[in-house]
């Protein structure tokens, strides 16, 4: 039993990471293959003050959550990625109210902040990179 519980405290992060990173990228695709469903949830004021149409801003969103999305999903830049994620998340519930779609939003936000608390995980390209720094290192102690 001390091995499965070892093994989930070990992994957990990462489970959590690469769960958000899919439904992060999973909304960006979505974005990407139906923007005018998306054009409703974008504010008047945002588009206003950007003079560009809904739809253009929708595409821009899909393509900051690919990025981000991508980053986070291979562990790259990890607590950059995760914490711009959160912050956007936190900004759509606020923009979107309180409801079942803000709630679940709330619970997403919370997810993404806690991949950012926990920084980089043991099946991240920033743990690798800093073991492989730490491997060299003792080369030269």
């Amino acid at each position: 039993m001390q091995k499965f519980i070892s093994f989930i405290e070990l992994y957990g992060p990462s489970v959590l990471r690469y769960g958000m990173a899919v439904v992060i990228l999973w909304f960006s695709f979505q974005q990407f293959t139906n923007a005018s469903a998306w054009t409703a949830y974008v504010p008047d004021s945002v588009v206003s003050l950007s003079h560009m149409n809904a739809t253009v801003l929708v595409y821009f969103n899909a393509l900051f959550e690919l990025i981000f999305g991508v980053m986070m999903l291979f562990g790259w830049q990890t607590r950059l990625s995760a914490l711009l994620l959160s912050l956007h998340l936190f900004d759509i519930m606020y923009v979107v109210g309180y409801g079942e779609i803000g709630v679940r939003d709330l619970g997403l936000a919370v997810a993404t902040l806690v991949v950012f608390m926990n920084g980089p995980d043991i099946l991240c390209i920033d743990q690798k990179k800093v073991q492989s720094l730490n491997a060299n290192n003792k080369r030269y102690i």
